[in-house]
C-alpha cells in the first residue's frame, strides 16, 4: 500500500510531539514536512521544540517550518502549559535541526500546489490552531484541489471544553480561522476531546515509551514531568494524548468509529470557541465533517507505543497491550 503523504500541521506541545514521533515511526506515512503554529505556547518556542522532535529521529530531512504567530482575529491565548516554553535540555536534548527559511503558509501552499499538478493529493494533519492552513485557504483557493483531506484534533461536544468550560483549546485559540478550514470545502476527518478522552495513557505506558530509543525517552520525560490525570472528570487514572490519534486514524481507521455531519463553529461572544455538531439533522446542512466518536482504547495504546519503540533497537517490536508490527 502506498503511504500516505502528509503534512503536520502542529504547535508542540507535548501530545504533538507524540503524534510527530507516531508518524516518524510509521512505514504507512511520508511526513513531508511540519508547518509550525503558535498555540500551545508562542511560535518561537513551538519552532524550538518541532526543531528537537524531529532531531531526535535524525531525520534532517522533514523540514520544519514557521508559520503563523498568533490568530487571525481574536487575542492571543496559550495553553495550559504556556509556562513550559521551550522544552528544556534536561527533557529534549538539543539537536542540529534549524528552520527552513520558507514560511509554513508557503509551504503549504507550494506542497498543495505541486499536489493538485500531480493529482496526488496530499493530507493535513492538524494538531493546533488552524491558523496557517486558513491563511493558505484565504490567500490562494486553489490550494483545496491539493488537499484530499484534514484529519483535525479539536473541538467539543458533549465532553465539553478543557481550557474554558465549552471550547477545546485548538479551536478556542483560533475559532475564525476553523470556521473557515471547516467550510472550505476539503473533506475533513475530527477528533473532538470526546473520543481522546476516551484512551487514557497511565504510567506504565509512559515508562514503555523509553523502548524508543533517543525520541523515547524524551518522549517519557515529557509525559512524567507534566501530570495530565484529572480522576475527577475521567473516573479513573491517567490522561490523554489527543493529538496522536489523527496519525493513528490514517494507520488503523478501523480502530475508530464516527458519523458524517454538519460542525458549525462559534466565532464571537461569551462561548467563542464552542464546536456544535448537527447528529441528528436538526439544521438541514449538508455534512462538512467526518467527526469521529469512538475509538478502541487498547487498540490504539499498542498502536502508538509500538510506533514510538520502532525508534529504538527493538526488533520487530511488540510492547505489553500492544499491536505486533
Amino acid at each position: 500500500m502506498k503511504p500516505h503523504r502528509i503534512i503536520i500541521d502542529a504547535d508542540p506541545g507535548v501530545d504533538d510531539a507524540a503524534a510527530i514521533l507516531m508518524a516518524l515511526g510509521s512505514p504507512e506515512v511520508d511526513l513531508l514536512g511540519l508547518s509550525i503554529v503558535a498555540g500551545n505556547v508562542p511560535l518561537e518556542a513551538t519552532v524550538a521544540n518541532a526543531c528537537k522532535i524531529v532531531a531526535l529521529t535524525g531525520r534532517g530531512d522533514v523540514p520544519v517550518h514557521a508559520g503563523a504567530a498568533g490568530p487571525l482575529v481574536r487575542d492571543q491565548v496559550y495553553g495550559k502549559y504556556a509556562h513550559i516554553g521551550a522544552f528544556n535540555d534536561s527533557l529534549v536534548p538539543a539537536g542540529d535541526v534549524v528552520p527552513s527559511a520558507e514560511n509554513a503558509v508557503q509551504f503549504l501552499v507550494r506542497s498543495t500546489r505541486a499536489a493538485a499538478a500531480a493529482n496526488d493529493p496530499i493530507t493535513i494533519c492538524a494538531i493546533g490552531p488552524l491558523t496557517n492552513i486558513a491563511l493558505a485557504l484565504i490567500q490562494h483557493p486553489d490550494v483545496a484541489r491539493g488537499i484530499r483531506r484534514i484529519v483535525s484534533m479539536g473541538g467539543a461536544f458533549t465532553a465539553l471544553g478543557h481550557r474554558t468550560p465549552w471550547a477545546e483549546f485548538n479551536l478556542l485559540a483560533d475559532p475564525h480561522a476553523a470556521d473557515i478550514v471547516y467550510h472550505s470545502g476539503v473533506p475533513i476527518v475530527m477528533m473532538p476531546l470526546d473520543v481522546t478522552l476516551q484512551a487514557l495513557f497511565t504510567e506504565q505506558h509512559f515508562v514503555a515509551f523509553r523502548r524508543g530509543g533517543a525520541a523515547g525517552q524524551a518522549l517519557c520525560n515529557l509525559f512524567t514531568t507534566f501530570d495530565r490525570s484529572d480522576i475527577a472528570r475521567f473516573g479513573r487514572p491517567g490522561g490523554p494524548i489527543h493529538d496522536a490519534m489523527t496519525i493513528a486514524w490514517l494507520i488503523r481507521p478501523g480502530l475508530f468509529k464516527g458519523c458524517d455531519t454538519y460542525v458549525g463553529v462559534e466565532v464571537a461572544g461569551v462561548t467563542m470557541g464552542y464546536t456544535y455538531a448537527d447528529f441528528h439533522d436538526k439544521l438541514g446542512r449538508a455534512a462538512n465533517a467526518t467527526v469521529i466518536t469512538e475509538v478502541d482504547e487498547t487498540g490504539f495504546i499498542g498502536l502508538l507505543l509500538d510506533r514510538i519503540a520502532r525508534h529504538g533497537d527493538t526488533e520487530n517490536a511488540e510492547i505489553a497491550g500492544g499491536v505486533k508490527a
